[in-house]
């Protein structure tokens, strides 16, 4: 028999969040700080390391902020004090100014991943997440939809798709929309205790290759490849050896992060970027995150937006009386900026896995001829962002 939940058993407001990483958990978080009774289906029974850094943008963390997040996740973040883009030798082609990027937007700081999701976790009220459940269906009863899996039933008044790229979200209430496709290049992450972390990050562009360091709060160091490379191929004698060969000759400290580096710790995976969508939503229905706008990791926004998406969709909601019509107004927020910076990551992407000489030549020279200024207006429309507010529901008097 199965179990029926949320929807038909409470008096409040109930939503389906698919999915337990940095977009359900948010946008869980920012549904309880609404009002909404929240259940979380995750897939996995547990959540373990997972073996990656990201940078958190000033957008970014102030959606922390509205979460009410902002300061946890600072406490075990390091903020960036330099950064830019190196060529193989050392030489740095663009540096950003990163005293003026500050004053402008605020800080960029890097964060473990793990302990970006187990801060939002611990928010998360305890009975709303359910781990080690697997979707297996979503029907659709007019507006509404019913979610089946391995516990039983869910119902509820908003189904939210935040499971990521492969979405099932998406593909079973978006059956035409086109699979996520390939970008062109592969890429390696890694956390690397080397004994101490490198004085400053950054990125290094090769010839159809990049490595980027980012420094960690706790002294590890999560370094980062990227290289032209057919879909789907892997490395016959481990990742962490096809590392070493294509980067080990590279300038310091990248031959000493990846002497440190354990293959057990490297993670492999070609990168994708999913076309537009026409509308995140449908009915009571929405998608966010990579479920809705995957994209190429080039401009580091993926993370950043997930949260943008998630403070966004609550506020929405609360400020309309009706799911549909909320759901109206976040599609026509989200959408347009979303997809206007998955095009630009796209376009650095393409530009940086240059491989032919030339091409790649002139590109050097233009970011060595590129004011600081220049490159801080470029980021304009990304770090501008403000959060909407959540408004809680009043307190019985």
């Amino acid at each position: 028999m199965s179990e029926r939940t949320a929807g038909s058993t409470t008096g409040g407001r109930t939503a389906i969040v698919i999915g337990g990483g940095v977009g359900g958990l948010a946008t869980a978080i920012a549904l309880d700080r609404c009002g909404w009774q929240v259940e979380i289906l995750e897939r996995a029974a547990a959540f373990g390391e997972i073996g990656a850094g990201l940078s958190l943008w000033p957008n970014g963390v102030r959606a922390l902020d509205e979460l009410g997040l902002g300061d946890q996740v600072r406490e075990r973040a390091l903020t960036e004090t330099e950064g830019g883009i190196r060529d193989v030798t050392g030489r740095w082609l663009s540096r950003t100014d990163v005293e003026e990027l500050g004053r402008r937007y605020g800080p960029v700081v890097a964060v473990h991943r793990a302990h970006l999701l187990e801060i939002l976790r611990q928010a998360v009220p305890a009975q709303a997440l359910r781990t080690g459940t697997e979707v297996t269906a979503i029907e659709a009863d007019g507006p509404h939809f019913e979610v089946r899996h391995s516990a039983g039933t869910s119902q509820g008044d908003l189904l939210v798709g935040a499971d990521g790229i492969r979405s099932l979200v998406r593909r079973s209430l978006w059956p035409g929309h086109p699979a996520p496709r390939y970008a062109g290049y592969t890429a390696w992450r890694v956390i690397v205790d080397a004994g101490r972390r490198p004085a400053s990050g950054g990125e290094t562009w090769g010839r159809g290759e990049r490595v980027g360091i980012v420094p960690l709060a706790d002294g590890t160091t999560y370094l980062f490849g990227a290289a032209n490379a057919p879909e789907g191929q892997r490395s016959p004698d481990g990742e962490l050896a096809e590392m070493r060969r294509r980067f080990s000759g590279w300038h310091a400290p990248i031959p000493e992060l990846l002497a440190a580096a354990s293959e057990d710790a490297v993670m492999r995976h070609d990168i994708y970027a999913l076309p537009p969508l026409r509308s995140f939503v449908r009915g009571t229905a929405a998608l966010l995150g990579d479920a809705a706008h995957a994209m190429t990791p080039d401009m580091g926004q993926g993370a950043n937006l997930a949260l943008e998406d998630a403070v966004t969709l609550a506020a929405t909601l609360s400020a309309h009386s009706a799911v549909e019509s909320a759901l109206v107004a976040y599609d026509r927020d989200r959408r347009a900026r979303t997809q206007m910076i998955a095009r630009r990551s796209r376009l650095i992407g393409t530009v940086a896995q240059w491989s032919r000489p030339p091409a790649a030549g002139v590109r050097d020279l233009v970011l060595r001829l590129s004011p600081s200024a220049a490159m801080l207006k470029a980021l304009d429309p990304a770090l501008t962002w403000t959060p909407p507010t959540l408004n809680p529901p009043p307190r019985p008097s």
